[in-house]
C-alpha cells in the first residue's frame, strides 16, 4: 500500500457531546492520515433518527475543528451520512442473500430459549437450512464459517484470534430489510475505500465479524488497529453518566486546545525521548501506532491542567489576551460588557498569567478591577476581619491616602500601618486585601492597589471600616 493511498475514517454518531476518547481516536487517525499523506473521511453515523439533528454535526464539526481537524485541510474529506447510503446496505445485504452467504431467520428470543434451555447461549443456527424467504419478522443472518479461525492481524494488540465455531450466525438486516449497524459500518467502509480502521478496543470484538463480511463482500480487509481504553482514576472506563467527558466541557473552562490535542495524544501513546509537552506537528511526526500500548490509559485531570498551565505560560502577551476575552467580555464575565477596560487588564495580565492553570479562573483574579464593589465572600472576610482588623484599616487608610501611588510606596504604608499596631506586614495587608479585591488570594496585593487607584482603594477600606462597626 502506498503512502497516498491511505484512508482511515472517524465515524461518530451525533450524540449531543464529543467524548474526549472520540476526540483522541480522531486525533489519532488524523495523524496517520497525515503523516502519511492520506485522506482522513468524516463519516457520521446517523442512522438512529432520535440522534439524527443537524445542531449535533456541527457540534462534531466545531469540535473537531477545536483540535485541529479541519475541512479545510485537503486531507480532509466528508461529512458523509451513513443514513444517505441506506440504499448500498440494503443491496449488500441482498447480495449475501443471493451468494448463500446470509439466510433469514424468523427466530424469536424466546424461541431459542426454548431450544436451548438458556437465556445466555447465543443463536443456534436453527434456521440455516430452511430455506425461508424475506418477510416481515425474517432477520438476515451472516452464515459463519463452520471450522477454521479467523484472525485479526491488529497494529496495537498483534493478531488475535476468533474460532470461527464461537461466532454465531449474527443479524446483519432486519426483516423490514435495513441492514443493522454491522453491515452497515463495513458496507460504508468498502464503499469509501477505508484502509485502515483505527478505533476503540471495545470494538474489537466486532473485528472478527466485520472481517468475514469485508471477505464475503469481494473486498480486503483494512489494516486493525484498537485503541486501550480510557479510564478514570478507580480504573473505571470513562463514563457520561459519571465522569466529565466531553471535549466540550474541558474548552468551556478554559483548556487551550493545543494544550488538550497534546494531552490526548499521550493518552495511550508517547514519545520515546520521553518529552511529552510539544506541538503537535512533532507529535505527528514522532507518532506510530505500533508504540500505542495495550494497556488502559489513565485521564488524569490534574495532569491535563498541569500541562494547560504551561500553555497558558508559553502564551505570547497578545495571544494570552485574545485567549482570555470570551471570559472578560460577553456572558462569561461577572460585570457588564461595558464595565471591562482592556488597558486596565493589559496592565495586570502578566501577573493574571503566571497563577491560573485554566481560563475560567480569569475573572476571580480580576473581577476587583471592573465590579463595583469587591465580591462579597464571607469565609475571606471572617478570616482577615479579626479583632483589631478596623484599626489596622484605619491606620491604612491614613498612610495610603498621601502615599505615592507606586508599587513600593503602597507596600511601606500597609508596613507602616501594621507596624504602629505590631503586626508585620503578612498581619497587616490581610485585611486592605479583602477590604479592597473581597477575596484572601488573588494578584500581588501593591501591584492591585495601584492599577486600582487611590480614590477606589480608598472608598473600598471606608466601607470595609464601617461594615466592622456596624457588627460590633
Amino acid at each position: 500500500m502506498s503512502a497516498s493511498s491511505v484512508r482511515v475514517r472517524f465515524a461518530p454518531s451525533p450524540t449531543g457531546m464529543f467524548h474526549v476518547g472520540g476526540a483522541r481516536s480522531a486525533l489519532y487517525n488524523w495523524a496517520v492520515a497525515h503523516k502519511a499523506g492520506g485522506v482522513f473521511v468524516l463519516r457520521i453515523e446517523d442512522t438512529d433518527e432520535a440522534r439524527n439533528r443537524p445542531e449535533w454535526t456541527d457540534g462534531i464539526l466545531s469540535a473537531l475543528a477545536a483540535i485541529g481537524i479541519s475541512p479545510a485541510d485537503p486531507a480532509f474529506e466528508g461529512p458523509y451520512f451513513q443514513s444517505r447510503n441506506a440504499t448500498l446496505h440494503r443491496e449488500s445485504a441482498v447480495r449475501l442473500f443471493e451468494a448463500g452467504r446470509a439466510y433469514h431467520c424468523d427466530c424469536t428470543r424466546e424461541d431459542l430459549e426454548a431450544r436451548t434451555g438458556s437465556k445466555h447461549l447465543g443463536y443456534d443456527g436453527f434456521c440455516r437450512d430452511r430455506g425461508l424467504a424475506a418477510g416481515d419478522g425474517r432477520a438476515l443472518r451472516f452464515r459463519t464459517p463452520d471450522e477454521g479461525v479467523t484472525v485479526v492481524a491488529d497494529l496495537v494488540r498483534g493478531d488475535t484470534e476468533f474460532p470461527n465455531a464461537s461466532l454465531e450466525d449474527f443479524v446483519i438486516a432486519r426483516g423490514n430489510g435495513s441492514a443493522v449497524f454491522l453491515l452497515a459500518n463495513v458496507v460504508d467502509d468498502v464503499d469509501q475505500k477505508i484502509t485502515m480502521v483505527i478505533r476503540g478496543e471495545e470494538h474489537l470484538s466486532n473485528a472478527a465479524k466485520q472481517q468475514l463480511l469485508w471477505e464475503a463482500l469481494g473486498a480486503t480487509p483494512p489494516q486493525w488497529a484498537h485503541l486501550p481504553v480510557i479510564v478514570n482514576e478507580k480504573r473505571q472506563k470513562l463514563s457520561k453518566r459519571r465522569d466529565k467527558v466531553a471535549l466540550e466541557s474541558y474548552l468551556d473552562e478554559g483548556y487551550l486546545p493545543d494544550a488538550l490535542v497534546n494531552y490526548l495524544f499521550l493518552l495511550g501513546w508517547g514519545p520515546k525521548d520521553d518529552i511529552e509537552i510539544r506541538p503537535y506537528a512533532e507529535l505527528e511526526q514522532l507518532f506510530d501506532l505500533r508504540d500505542v500500548n495495550k494497556s488502559s490509559a489513565f485521564f488524569d485531570v490534574k495532569k491535563l491542567s498541569s500541562f494547560n498551565a504551561d500553555y497558558i505560560r508559553a502564551l505570547d502577551a497578545d495571544a494570552f489576551v485574545r485567549a482570555c476575552e470570551p471570559w472578560l467580555l460577553g456572558p462569561k464575565a461577572p460585570w457588564a460588557k461595558e464595565a471591562y477596560d482592556p488597558a486596565v487588564f493589559a496592565e495586570v495580565a502578566p501577573l493574571v498569567q503566571t497563577r491560573i492553570t485554566v481560563l475560567d479562573e480569569v475573572p476571580m483574579y480580576v473581577d476587583f478591577l471592573f465590579l463595583a464593589e469587591p465580591a462579597d465572600d464571607e469565609a475571606a472576610w471572617a478570616k482577615a476581619m479579626k479583632p483589631g482588623a478596623a484599626d489596622v484599616l484605619t491606620s491604612a487608610r491614613e498612610e495610603l491616602s498621601r502615599a505615592e501611588w507606586t508599587v513600593d510606596a503602597l507596600k511601606a504604608a500597609v508596613e507602616a500601618a501594621g507596624a504602629a499596631h505590631g503586626l508585620k506586614l503578612s498581619k497587616s495587608q490581610a485585611p486592605v486585601r479583602v477590604a479592597v479585591t473581597g477575596r484572601t488570594i488573588g494578584l500581588p496585593l501593591f501591584e492591585s492597589l495601584q492599577v486600582l487607584g487611590r480614590d477606589r482603594v480608598l472608598t473600598r477600606v471606608d466601607r470595609a471600616v464601617e461594615r466592622l462597626a456596624e457588627t460590633e
